[in-house]
């Protein structure tokens, strides 16, 4: 089939160029208190594939980057889209670092556990340190974790925490679409290795997870589409209502704020843009639903949500803005290929 070319005026095509490729407007919280998208400025953060909101410095996320970096985990200001601080895991040789996570405890978990060949490595590694008090470079002490699947080596793209127990969790990644949710031992040992058990089919091609400040909610992410769960004793529930996941270059990453109203999805890519979208209905954490209900606010429909709940939300905004722009800006190329080769047509 012959590629579809929209003869648009020359002129026309000048002004949808332009428009497609101009900066977007600085984003401001909504009425809601939706924090606004922002932009990884920091060149060296080219493969950002983690996210976790900090708790000890509200509007800080951290993130690193993917395999082919070294052992580093970047702290940048959602205000300002700039770096403040480079942590650097001393004596770590990072091989495909795929996940971050905050504990209650109050320390970082790193999650070294790609595996691009899809189970190649018998072994993999979680490194845990302090969330650092000031933010500034510094060189830190790690403590390594040996991470073995119960059932064979495997790619796995998402760590979490849970922010009551403190156990730790891995989910992996599937080349048929579909991956499982691994527990790991109560307590995790340095000394030995930690085998992690499957207690759950997670029906998506993860990405990235995440855990809602109380707990009661999981994020599984991929790269088009989401599952959210509710977290009851230990094990997951799906909720029939699926979050709205953005339009991405490479979603590659998830976290919720602080205050488990919304979720922020990151890609991979140079200059990427992490991008809010706000939660509602089943998909709100218990707690800010009982906050609202004591409030008599009501959460209404669910914004954050995909289907036929969910069409006048912010996400599903975001998606369709980020479809049209994809699709006008390939209607721009086309138009301008097919002016260019009028022009060198002498007929």
């Amino acid at each position: 089939m012959r590629p579809l070319r929209p003869a648009l005026p020359a002129a026309v095509l000048t002004t949808l160029a332009t428009l497609a490729l101009a900066p977007a407007a600085p984003a401001v919280a909504d009425d809601r208190g939706t924090p606004p998208a922002f932009t990884i400025e920091d060149p060296r953060i080219t493969e950002s594939s983690g996210l976790a909101a900090s708790r000890a410095h509200p509007g800080i996320y951290w993130t690193h980057n993917d395999s082919g970096d070294g052992p580093y985990v970047f702290a940048v200001d959602s205000r300002t889209g700039r770096t403040v601080a480079k942590i650097t895991l001393d004596g770590v040789k990072a091989r495909d670092v795929e996940a971050i996570s905050l504990g209650p405890d109050g320390n970082l978990y790193v999650g070294d556990t790609g595996d691009n060949l899809d189970g190649s490595w018998p072994e993999v590694w979680i490194y845990r340190f302090p969330e650092p008090k000031e933010l500034k470079d510094a060189t830190v002490e790690a403590t390594r974790f040996t991470v073995r699947y119960e059932d064979g080596p495997r790619d796995a793209e998402s760590l979490v925490v849970h922010p009551r127990t403190g156990r730790v969790y891995i989910v992996s990644k599937k080349k048929s679409g579909k991956g499982a949710l691994y527990e790991a031992p109560a307590t995790l040992s340095a000394s030995g290795v930690n085998t992690f058990k499957r207690v759950a089919d997670i029906n998506v091609w993860a990405t990235d997870a995440a855990f809602s400040p109380d707990g009661t909610r999981l994020v599984v992410r991929g790269y088009f589409e989401a599952r959210a769960y509710r977290w009851r004793d230990g094990r997951p529930t799906e909720i029939t209502t699926r979050p709205v996941v953005p339009l991405q270059r490479q979603g590659e990453s998830v976290t919720f704020t602080p205050d488990g109203r919304t979720l922020m999805y990151g890609s991979e890519g140079a200059r990427s843009s992490v991008v809010p979208v706000a939660l509602e209905g089943e998909l709100l954490p218990d707690s800010v639903a009982k906050q609202d209900s004591k409030e008599g606010g009501g959460s209404g429909g669910a914004a954050g949500a995909s289907g036929e709940s969910g069409d006048d939300g912010d996400g599903n905004r975001t998606f369709v803005l980020g479809a049209g722009t994809f699709l006008l800006a390939t209607a721009v190329v086309l138009g301008l290929k097919r002016l260019l080769r009028r022009s060198k047509d002498p007929s």
